[in-house]
């Protein structure tokens, strides 16, 4: 069974959009077909075991990514909403579970003031045009970048000219070291750690530069 959880009814919605057009597929089936813990519904990472029901000891796997993450602020200063958070995500996961989280390569966004230019892997990011990065300090420290997108959209008419969109989006900088550790302290450090690179094995100080961090973290 699959359960998925949004704070945003819109976002939830468009899952339940795409679960009604691929129904006849097995996993879209069972995705919300019943049985404790299994559906959709609004839920908040601050809140989430009050929001959500735990099947059991928990999940089997817990997914969150997309730099889904990133998109939380760190409203205090002090990352206290982070860390409770994450707390609420590692009690979802069952003993021998795993939770599968990303976020973008902050750590070259802000050495370098630009977003890594290899091949974004979760859009068509031969569509985007330009991408402006701001970076936003509080006390000398980063706390939030701002990036601004210009994305050809292809033309719905044969013969027509494609048009451009502009959008902006707001992430906390979430650097791969800290975040790191804020999920092995998450998991209380009982737990076994590793790190892709856009889903690829990753060795610091690599050649390839990665646009994705994805932590893989087993729960002991």
């Amino acid at each position: 069974q699959v359960t998925s959880v949004d704070a945003s009814d819109k976002m939830l919605k468009y899952a339940l959009k795409e679960r009604w057009e691929r129904r006849k597929e097995e996993p879209f089936d069972r995705w919300g077909a019943g049985g404790t813990g299994a559906g959709r519904g609004e839920a908040n990472w601050l809140t989430l075991e009050k929001d959500l029901e735990k099947p059991g000891d928990g999940f089997d796997a817990v997914i969150c990514l997309g730099n889904s993450f990133a998109h939380l602020p760190d409203f205090k200063g002090d990352q206290s909403d982070h860390k409770l958070a994450l707390r609420n995500i590692a009690s979802m996961v069952r003993p021998g579970g795993v939770l599968v989280i990303d976020h973008r390569n902050y750590d070259h966004i802000l050495a370098t003031g630009c977003a890594p230019p290899g091949k974004n892997i979760y859009y068509k990011s031969d569509l985007t045009k330009d991408i402006t990065t701001s970076v936003l300090l509080v006390n000398n420290k980063a706390h939030m970048v701002t990036l601004d997108y210009t994305v050809q959209v292809p033309p719905t008419e044969a013969g027509a000219a494609p048009e451009l969109s502009k959008f902006r989006l707001s992430y906390y900088p979430h650097r791969l070291e800290a975040f790191t550790a804020l999920l092995k302290g998450a998991f209380q450090g009982k737990c076994q750690h590793s790190v892709l690179g856009d889903f690829q094995p990753y060795t610091p100080g690599q050649a390839h530069v990665p646009c994705y961090f994805i932590h893989v973290v087993k729960k002991m």
